[in-house]
């Protein structure tokens, strides 16, 4: 239960890391929920995904893999917001990634 519950604060934190620009940029209510939401998800799922690799590495693949749906869907009403998804992704999942392989174990 302890590992279920650090790899939410750590999707909670990532979560928060990605709305505020959102919200500062003036993006929708459901935009921002379901970015925040996103997060929360994938710090569980990057926790518990199992490769023989680093952390960092694993975080990244997984958040890359998991944003390319969203993107999809973004690039049809602005396609100049694709790239920052993917950075974002980039530097979540591999925080994510990271932290979770120090502190979450198995």
């Amino acid at each position: 239960m302890k590992k279920f519950l650090l790899s939410l604060v750590l999707g909670l934190f990532a979560g928060i890391i990605d709305v505020i620009p959102m919200i500062a940029q003036g993006l929708d209510w459901y935009s921002n929920i379901s970015a925040f939401i996103h997060w929360i998800i994938m710090g569980v799922i990057i926790a518990y995904t199992v490769f023989d690799i680093k952390g960092w590495l694993k975080g990244l693949i997984v958040a890359e893999i998991s944003s390319l749906p969203i993107a999809i869907l973004v690039f049809q009403h602005d396609a100049n917001a694709v790239i920052p998804i993917f950075v974002m992704s980039a530097i979540l999942g591999s925080l994510i990634g990271f932290l979770s392989s120090k502190y979450v174990k198995e």
